[in-house]
């Protein structure tokens, strides 16, 4: 193995490692473990998620941010201060998009997401601790869920109404209430919690990236000291 291959291998056992058990944890906890009703199409199917779950791929954003920002303990403070600033610049875009615009206009989106972007660029001012590269993805990592679970409060039905279970239960009329989000309305999420539980995600990401990090420094041989020349 060369010595390249020998440098990169521990890495990517312990990013492999812990991408499997995110997957596993993020996936059944959303679908299985913690569900507002378990098997609603029967036995061994899905269940319906609280409002509160875990977001598979939005981890991985924030981690590989992690690594882009230089992979050490300053990389970590970086990347969760860009949770916050991102997430944050979405929470308060999405209740002024609906107010500015209704459906099917999208300009009130627009119009806000250009607004906030401004300000998240303009925050360059403050100093190097402020990373915007990191900024901008988790800024966006909000608003993907929230497209992806029926844009509450902006698509008329958007995130769900009424009681979510019985709607997705029934059939006919009865499943209108069930919302607009992924896997037929199974995820339908008002747009407070599609942010608290993007936010929270992201910061899973950046642990994880912090985790394998260190994992990797404490099992990566170290290099073997040079014998003193003789005299």
């Amino acid at each position: 193995m060369s010595a390249r291959a020998k440098a990169i291998a521990p890495l990517a056992i312990v990013i492999g490692i812990l991408s499997f058990l995110w997957t596993e944890l993020s996936l059944n906890f959303t679908f299985h473990w913690v569900t507002q009703q378990d098997e609603i199409g029967g036995p061994g199917t899905l269940g319906v998620p609280e409002n509160f779950h875990l977001i598979l791929p939005t981890a991985f954003i924030s981690w590989g941010l992690f690594f882009a920002a230089g992979g050490d303990n300053a990389a970590f403070g970086k990347i969760f201060l860009a949770t916050v600033f991102g997430s944050v610049a979405a929470l308060v875009t999405m209740p002024l998009a609906f107010k500015t615009a209704d459906f099917p206009d999208f300009w009130g989106i627009s119009l806000w997401v250009g607004i906030f972007a401004f300000v998240l660029v303009m925050i360059l001012i403050a100093g190097d601790w402020y990373y915007v590269a990191g900024t901008f993805p988790c800024f966006a990592a909000v608003f993907l869920w929230w497209i992806a679970t029926g844009l509450d409060g902006y698509v008329p039905n958007g995130g769900g109404t009424g009681d979510k279970v019985a709607a997705l239960s029934g059939t006919g009329a009865a499943t209108d209430t069930a919302g607009l989000g992924a896997f037929g309305g199974l995820i339908s999420t008002s747009w407070q919690w599609v942010w608290f539980d993007t936010w929270v995600t992201l910061v899973c990401g950046v642990i994880l990236g912090i985790v394998s990090a260190k994992v990797t420094a404490a099992i990566t041989p170290k290099p073997k000291a040079a014998a003193p020349e003789a005299a």
